[in-house]
């Protein structure tokens, strides 16, 4: 299998278009399309669903899961040997609260590392293995603890939300000094936000009426939009704490949701990936709950 169709298979993929991977890779357009029609044909599978952006079918994935090993392994055996090293792309997945919250420390980290670069995929916690699957990425926080074959996996803590809304919201839903969960208008991060899906799971009994219910698909647009009474939301606590200090939001009630968090990585014999791995742990035990 030639490495310079696989180098090209990933491109795509990475750059989401044929044209796209022919700029990344300094060839012609039609020299990207000749290399993936000769691996195709020598694997005998269609790779490469022509789609915008372009995307792995089942065959493709596998290959690029090789391909991206490839490249990182080939990156690190340059940097042995003392050669130039352009960059190494650090691929992860993350959910937008961890991004917001405890994860930035590792970009002061990775900065330190020479030439290499961070290529984040963000995703909810509960969706983020499908691209660790697929190949996308070299690692990816999650809430699963069982780890992907040929991945290995590393506890990071614990992540609590908290259910918080503006004193306003509150005073406008209470009734009988009790809070109308199911009238009062809620926020949601997007259509894949597991955790605010369950936010009636012991406020409610019984069939729920539907809610008024905005999308707000920002971490940071989400608390401004709990702080400004757009509704109420699950916000980490390290977002609604300095809000609760200031009185602007106040904790609806005591059932907070605590969120185990893993990473989980490819079993690589990678020094990169070791050291991104003790990165993510630094940050995640300076910033979670154990």
């Amino acid at each position: 299998m030639n490495p310079a169709h696989l180098d090209t298979l990933l491109s795509i993929i990475d750059e989401g278009s044929f044209e796209n991977a022919s700029l990344a890779l300094s060839i012609s357009p039609s020299a990207v399309s000749q290399r993936i029609k000769a691996l195709e044909k020598s694997v005998g599978r269609v790779l490469v669903s022509r789609t915008q952006p372009a995307v792995a079918t089942e065959a493709g994935e596998v290959l690029v899961q090789a391909a991206r090993k490839m490249a990182l392994l080939q990156a690190e055996t340059r940097e042995q040997l003392a050669e130039r090293l352009d960059e190494i792309p650090l691929t992860i997945a993350i959910n937008a609260d961890s991004l917001s919250t405890w994860f930035p420390p590792v970009f002061a980290q990775v900065a330190t590392w020479g030439g290499a670069t961070l290529r984040l995929r963000l995703e909810d916690e509960a969706h983020t293995l499908s691209l660790l699957r697929r190949g996308d990425v070299l690692g990816a926080v999650t809430r699963e603890g069982e780890s992907v074959a040929g991945c290995e996996v590393v506890g990071l803590g614990s992540m609590r939300h908290l259910p918080v809304g503006t004193p306003a919201l509150r005073d406008r839903y209470l009734v009988d000094g009790r809070l109308d969960w199911e009238q009062m208008p809620v926020l949601r991060f997007g259509p894949k936000d597991v955790l605010q899906d369950r936010d009636l799971e012991g406020r409610v009994d019984g069939p729920r009426a539907r809610r008024r219910t905005s999308i707000v698909p920002s971490a940071e647009g989400f608390g401004e939009a709990v702080r400004l009474g757009l509704g109420w939301g699950l916000l980490p606590e390290a977002q609604a704490a300095p809000m609760l200090a200031t009185g602007e939001v106040v904790q609806l009630d005591d059932q907070v949701v605590d969120t185990p968090l893993y990473w989980q990585r490819w079993r690589l014999e990678s020094r990169m990936l070791a050291r991104l791995t003790d990165a993510v742990v630094d940050a995640a035990r300076a910033g979670l709950r154990v």
